[in-house]
């Protein structure tokens, strides 16, 4: 019988698992399913976790992962497709995509059951990605533009809808320039050498062809003709000079002779040289050796074996630099339209917020005033001796004025929609909110300035793709509000997250380590750090190149060390993921509505003063 405690994903996840060995006929694949980024490797995949819940997109997604990895490593040669591969650019990432629409199209020929779960794959993706929001090319992805046409040409299937907008902001661009190239396609899906020649002719056409490289087919040619004949001539060579060095020792024994003494003298004259110049040397007097330059400072405090391979173009940046003020003012007339049925249970959380922090304020009595209110406890002198003057005393509150905090909030495309306008739309009155109660404030952002690596990737392939180089992409650490500025002189810079191709990828470590150096850094003596993410950090060009657990680990090793200083009190809040496995002090909402009274919430707890009632309501068990 069925114990009750087993998990009813478990024979789904087996029978996956089995499947998805016999699609890509490796009978000896490793499948795990993991809430860390999907990949695959000769023998190990990775799929998206199947909860308990089974739901049917968390199904499909696996479904569609597990196939769309199981066709690459069936029908993919690593060895051919490096042969074929531009080195870097726009270039190799249109190659990239043409081959795994490549390997996805042969299996919809194939084993047409895994067209519609790779399908789901790709919808869920892109719209994780936003692509179903855009509206211009340039805003689009070229490369990812041309493996969806090309999977739409090769199978006949209609692409996903969030998909197929983006191939319809490139696809008169892409047939226009690549002319009736484009019809052989269904010809050489089978041959991968052919398909590969195909893909570098229309990456020509886009206009790409300078970062195609040397061709291929010809060094080879090349090598094979000049090869044997080097070899021939090298050993003729040879045995030419070696005949006529022979031929002149017997026709003149005596220039021989003279010749071998006058090389013996030479070298003799050179042994001599070389021992009166050490000589020389030894009777130098010693020097102080020169100073080695300083070793460059480790990228990350909290992991010294941390890498960045580039950091030339990261940027830490005010929000009202990346746009105009009257944009900023529109998007965030957008975010207060978006968001007014929201605005009134909000503004009520702030409000118990505010008086929670009030009512735990220490209050004081100065009594003997000349003025304020009447001190009733003093009346019977007064009455017993009129002359005596009345007396008055007044409250004297201690504000938390000696206490900053700072929301860093994750602006990766994933929390693109509805959690990201609540977080933008909390932070603002969490901001408000606090600086009533003399609390100041920072609000910070972080993303990535490119999709897939960006510069620091070009640069890593122009390098010629070293091993293990760390984070690969360039960073965007976004300033909404300092900590000093007031928030009705910067309350439009939220309305920046509503702006579109803003929100890619997400590398928290780093972002962590950056917010908490500029709190460590501000005068209060009580610093509060909340985090409000919605899952692991996620950049698909460090992690295709690096270990798969890399990020997580760097993040892990920054909570680490942030909570091992105590110099800030560091919490979190994880939207849709559970992010209690980072941090100690965090709590994980399953609706984007829950986040208004779970920041709250948590910001009260930290100012509470019975550590019972912190401990409730942060979801500690057990109170030191």
């Amino acid at each position: 019988m069925k114990k009750p405690s087993d998990n009813p994903a478990d024979p789904f996840k087996k029978a996956l698992a089995e499947a998805t060995k016999t699609l890509a006929d490796e009978p000896e694949l490793s499948v795990s399913f993991t809430v860390d980024p999907s990949g695959v490797t000769k023998d190990a995949m990775r799929l998206p976790q199947v909860t308990r819940r089974l739901t049917r997109d968390e199904v499909l997604l696996a479904r569609g992962t597990a196939d769309a990895y199981a066709m690459k490593l069936r029908y993919h040669n690593e060895a051919t497709h490096a042969k074929y591969a531009p080195a870097s650019g726009m270039a190799r990432e249109i190659y990239e995509a043409m081959e795994t629409a490549r390997c996805e199209a042969m299996g919809a020929r194939d084993m047409p059951g895994t067209a519609g779960n790779i399908d789901a794959k790709i919808e869920s993706d892109a719209m994780r990605a936003g692509f179903d929001q855009l509206t211009a090319a340039a805003d689009a992805p070229l490369a990812t533009a041309a493996g969806y046409l090309t999977r739409h040409l090769a199978t006949g299937r209609d692409m996903p809808p969030a998909a197929a907008n983006v191939m319809n902001l490139w696809r008169d661009f892409i047939e226009g320039q690549t002319g009736d190239h484009l019809d052989d396609l269904g010809d050489k899906l089978g041959d991968q050498t052919a398909f590969a020649r195909f893909a570098r002719q229309i990456i020509e056409d886009l206009g790409y062809g300078d970062q195609l490289g040397d061709d291929p087919d010809s060094e080879d040619d090349q090598a094979e003709d000049d090869a044997e004949p080097d070899e021939d001539q090298t050993e003729d060579d040879q045995q030419n000079e070696q005949s006529q060095d022979d031929e002149e020792a017997e026709a003149d024994p005596e220039r021989s002779q003279d010749e071998q003494m006058d090389q013996s003298e030479a070298q003799v004259t050179l042994d001599d040289m070389a021992e009166d110049e050490m000589s020389d040397e030894a009777q130098m007097p010693e020097a102080d050796a020169p100073l080695e330059p300083p070793a460059p400072p480790p990228a990350s405090e909290a992991d010294p074996d941390y890498l960045v391979y580039s950091n030339e173009h990261d940027e830490e940046i005010m929000a009202e630099d990346l746009a105009e003020p009257a944009e900023l003012e529109r998007l965030r007339a957008y975010l207060d339209q978006q968001l007014e049925p929201l605005k009134g249970a909000v503004s009520r959380l702030a409000n118990k917020l505010q008086r929670r922090l009030q009512a735990q304020q220490n209050r004081s009595w100065l009594f003997d005033l000349e003025e304020g209110i009447l001190d009733a406890g003093r009346l019977a002198r007064v009455v017993a001796n009129p002359t005596t003057p009345l007396s008055f005393k007044m409250e004297k509150d201690t504000e938390f004025r000696d206490t900053v905090v700072t929301l860093l909030l994750d602006n990766s495309g994933s929390m693109r929609g509805r959690p990201i306008s609540i977080a933008a739309i909390c932070a603002d009155v969490l901001a408000r909110t606090l600086e009533r109660c003399q609390v100041k404030v920072e609000v910070l952002g972080f993303t990535t300035r490119a999709w897939k690596g960006g510069l620091a990737r070009e640069k890593w392939l122009a390098d010629g793709r070293p091993q293990q180089p760390g984070r690969l992409n360039d960073l965007r650490h976004i300033i909404y509000k300092k900590a000093d500025a007031p928030m009705r002189r910067t309350r439009d810079n939220l309305g920046l997250m509503m702006k579109e191709g803003l929100l890619k990828e997400n590398i928290d470590g780093e972002a962590l380590e950056w917010a908490h150096r500029r709190i460590v850094a501000r005068p209060e003596q009580r610093k509060i750090l909340m985090v409000i993410s919605d899952g692991a950090p996620v950049d698909d060009s460090t992690l295709s190149v690096n270990p798969a657990n890399y990020l997580e680990k760097h993040l892990r090793d920054v909570i680490a060390m942030v909570e091992k200083r105590k110099q800030v009190e560091l919490l979190a809040i994880g939207i849709g993921h559970d992010v209690t496995r980072y941090y100690d002090r965090a709590v994980t909402i399953t609706d984007v509505e829950q986040l208004a009274g779970a920041m709250t919430e948590q910001l009260a707890s930290l100012f509470d003063s019975d550590p019972r009632a912190r401990a409730r309501l942060l979801g500690i068990k057990k109170v030191s």
